[in-house]
């Protein structure tokens, strides 16, 4: 008897769940644009290096590229049609508006992802590669401007927008303070 290379799965995607048979091999990715027609997701590399396939799994920021469908059953999927609350768009997505923290906009779906849970995972006292104390005592560090870039640098832009994406990461991590510093936007405009 041969073996099946394919196998039902339910994918919780923004809230909602969703049933379909997928090839084994299928990756998050293919599965939310070919057969779930989420398109925002953008498929940039395909090899994990660019981040435009940026989503949040269990909260946390995955490309799903890399990422096969049949290992994210049962797991919470957030892609970048479910980030807004309605017709009102997140803090995040407001601020790379407000300060142009896009130009073509092909990268930007990955870009809010990974941004949410960068200011997540800062406010959660996860210390970057820059962060100059990583002890207990030293608390929550603050979100600087080097920080952000550290956090976000697994996201490519490649229109350059890069001035105005960590602008718009300070300011969507300034509407929801823990841990954030006050001066941020003095700092990133520097």
């Amino acid at each position: 008897m041969a073996l099946s290379t394919s196998s039902p799965v339910t994918l919780h995607i923004n809230g909602e769940k969703h049933t379909l048979s997928v090839d084994h091999r299928t990756t998050l990715l293919d599965a939310l644009r070919e057969r779930l027609d989420l398109t925002g997701t953008k498929k940039g590399c395909d090899q994990g290096q660019c981040g435009a396939c940026t989503v949040l799994i269990d909260g946390r920021r995955a490309v799903s590229c890399l990422q096969l469908a049949v290992a994210a059953e049962g797991r919470e999927i957030t892609t970048i049609e479910g980030v807004a609350e309605g017709d009102r768009l997140h803090p995040v997505q407001q601020a790379f508006l407000d300060l142009d923290g896009f130009q073509c906009g092909y990268c930007t779906p990955g870009q809010i992802c990974s941004a949410l849970a960068v200011i997540e995972e800062h406010a959660a006292g996860w210390p970057s590669a820059v962060t100059a104390d990583v002890s207990p005592e030293a608390g929550v560090a603050p979100l600087t401007a080097d920080e952000i870039r550290e956090r976000m640098s697994g996201n490519l832009c490649r229109c350059g927008a890069y001035v105005s994406i960590v602008q718009a990461v300070a300011r969507a991590a300034a509407a929801n303070p823990p841990g954030v510093a006050g001066a941020i936007d003095e700092e990133v405009s520097a």
